[in-house]
């Protein structure tokens, strides 16, 4: 594994390489890094040379001016960038929940960078009935977590998306996991304050997808969950279907050989 900083307008990039052939560029979702990604990378580097980072405010991608409100196509163009410095050649993408509403922002305004990307779950509550409930909950989130904190603000994020706040760091995991799970509480926390928002009024440019190389996909585990309400609604609003991955919200975490093969399988159909 070769890793490396990249320095984008506002932030410098954290990235990691593995592998090789063609290029695989993983986007993964706030309050995650590069660490969450890695299991999977590995299953599949062999087949492609995958790069993963963490994205701008996180862990060791640092902001280099003072915070405020991020908004998707800041992240847009920090994974254009990532790829412009890998090389010319169309990447394919693998991106989850906020990730994917980035992949599906820089598909539609760069569609000579992908090859085939696959969005797994993007949080898109804005294409539901009750859109509006979801953009109030943003709201409510930012306001629950000035009164009571981050803890608070977190629960109550999972009781309503389904995808529970990651785990208190216990001595019996692997050392990178408990690290992993440290850094996250972090970045949950800077996600919540400056993400939330303005990602919770995003809406895919449906007119630019229609037509181009994606698939959308949700965990076997998480059928019937918001998240695969939204995955559905985003299928819906492309004109295409919703395929189904291994496990839940983290499959690719919990078994990455099984999830990397399904995968590999969407990406080279």
């Amino acid at each position: 594994m070769d890793s490396g900083v990249l320095d984008v307008v506002g932030a410098r990039l954290y990235f990691e390489v593995r592998g090789s052939g063609p290029a695989l560029l993983t986007i993964i979702g706030g309050g995650s890094d590069a660490a969450m990604a890695a299991p999977l990378a590995e299953a599949l580097s062999a087949r492609y040379t995958v790069i993963t980072y963490d994205r701008r405010g996180a862990t060791r991608s640092p902001l280099t001016g003072p915070p405020a409100q991020q908004r998707v196509d800041e992240h847009t163009g920090d994974a254009l960038r990532l790829l412009d410095a890998t090389g010319p050649d169309p990447a394919y993408v693998f991106a989850t929940h906020s990730g994917a509403m980035i992949a599906l922002d820089l598909l539609a305004r760069h569609p000579g960078r992908v090859r085939r990307l696959v969005a797994h779950e993007p949080p898109v509550f804005g294409l539901l009935p009750d859109g509006a409930r979801w953009r109030r909950l943003a709201e409510e989130l930012t306001d629950l977590h000035a009164r009571e904190g981050i803890g608070p603000a977190l629960r109550k994020l999972g009781e309503e998306t389904g995808v529970p706040a990651p785990p208190e760091p216990d001595p019996g995991l692997p050392s990178w996991v408990r690290a992993m799970l440290t850094r996250m509480a972090a970045n949950l926390e800077t996600s919540v304050l400056y993400e939330l928002r303005p990602f919770s009024a995003f809406v895919p440019d449906a007119a630019a997808l229609r037509a181009a190389p994606v698939v959308l996909a949700y965990g076997a585990h998480t059928r019937g969950r918001p998240l695969h309400r939204t995955t559905l609604a985003v299928a819906e609003l492309l004109g295409t279907t919703a395929v189904e991955l291994p496990g839940d919200h983290v499959g690719y975490l919990r078994s990455p050989a099984e999830f990397a093969q399904a995968l590999h399988d969407l990406l080279t159909p």
